[in-house]
């Protein structure tokens, strides 16, 4: 059986820096025509001249023939200047801005505290029609970790939209029935990325029969009525939903740690991932659209020229682990042997 769909995108991708950034951007540049590249570096990317050295590494790294564009993104701070931003988005520079709040995730310390704070970056990115990219959780200690998505919307994401409605907002890896139930009610100017990994696995991966530091993510996986509610809305057609590996790599000792890093490496076995989960649910017919078309048009682009087919088959044998030169990254597991691969 075979399978041919317009080259896809990846709407959420950490490519890091140095030795790690050649070592994984080859996995996403065989596969995927585009990215829109995390700016959680340490510095993190936060001014247009950031982006312009961090864009220029990206290529340095590049491999020899490949067709791949980073898509960069800057890191909104509170320090951050309406006017460079604007200059970066004039000159095609950035596609998107980053909000992270304040401690949310890997490298966000730098992030935003306070809305306000930032609300002229905001007006301005919604005057010239800038997408804003948002990591939807709050960081509250009072706020159980399973629960802050659900109340990043409620508390923070619902009053931003209602005070600046204009604002074109995609909210990534989006893990929960309320984030998919909140995204579906917007009629426009709201979509939403899902991962490669939330189709696949629940909380109990993670914590049942031992603790699973490879499924450690933040977001972190919730229940299965979640993950269940994610499957729907991928596989729906829907044009508010679209693929945002949200691929994270950390080496082995990093995530192994007392106190491990959070993020799943996915950027090898996605296609065949997500070939896997469609199929599951009797929607190949709808891999593209989730995968090549439905980000392209919320950001306001044309699909990719070109295509990649996807064949089933035997078992495929992906390596257990990516050698880089900081140390070995463990590829995401789903758990059971995948049978499509990109041809």
């Amino acid at each position: 059986m075979e399978l041919t769909i317009t080259r896809p995108d990846d709407w959420h991708l950490h490519l890091r820096d140095g030795d790690m950034l050649k070592a994984v951007l080859p996995e996403t540049a065989r596969d995927f025509g585009r990215a829109i590249i995390m700016p959680n570096l340490v510095p993190p990317v936060v001014t247009g001249a950031d982006a312009t050295a961090y864009r220029a590494r990206i290529h340095a790294a590049m491999p020899e023939g490949a067709d791949f564009e980073p898509l960069m993104t800057l890191y909104l701070t509170e320090a951050t200047d309406p006017d460079d931003v604007e200059a970066a988005a004039a000159s095609g520079l950035i596609t998107a801005v980053k909000l992270y709040p304040a401690g949310a995730t890997t490298n966000s310390a730098s992030g935003v505290r306070s809305i306000d704070a930032v609300m002229p970056v905001l007006e301005r990115m919604a005057a010239i029609g800038l997408p804003l990219c948002v990591h939807g959780e709050v960081t509250d200690h009072d706020i159980d970790i399973f629960d802050r998505e659900a109340v990043f919307i409620d508390t923070k994401l619902d009053p931003l939209r209602r005070r600046l409605p204009e604002l074109r907002v995609i909210m990534e890896h989006v893990t929960t029935r309320d984030g998919v139930e909140y995204v579906k009610s917007a009629e426009s100017g709201l979509g939403a990325t899902i991962t490669t990994h939330h189709l696949m696995i629940n909380r109990n991966h993670i914590l049942v029969g031992g603790i699973k530091p490879h499924y450690y993510c933040l977001p972190v996986a919730k229940r299965e009525e979640h993950r269940l509610a994610l499957r729907a809305a991928a596989t729906s057609g829907d044009a508010r939903f679209f693929l945002g590996t949200d691929s994270a790599p950390h080496t082995d000792p990093n995530k192994e740690s007392a106190c491990g890093c959070a993020g799943v490496f996915s950027a090898t076995n996605t296609m065949s991932c997500l070939a896997h989960v469609f199929e599951e649910e009797g929607a190949l017919d709808r891999l593209e659209a989730f995968a090549s078309l439905n980000g392209p048009a919320f950001y306001g682009l044309a699909p990719n020229p070109g295509t990649i087919t996807l064949r089933k088959g035997e078992a495929v044998p992906y390596p257990a682990k990516l050698d880089t030169g900081e140390g070995p990254v463990t590829l995401f597991d789903p758990g059971h042997p995948l049978h499509w691969r990109v041809v």
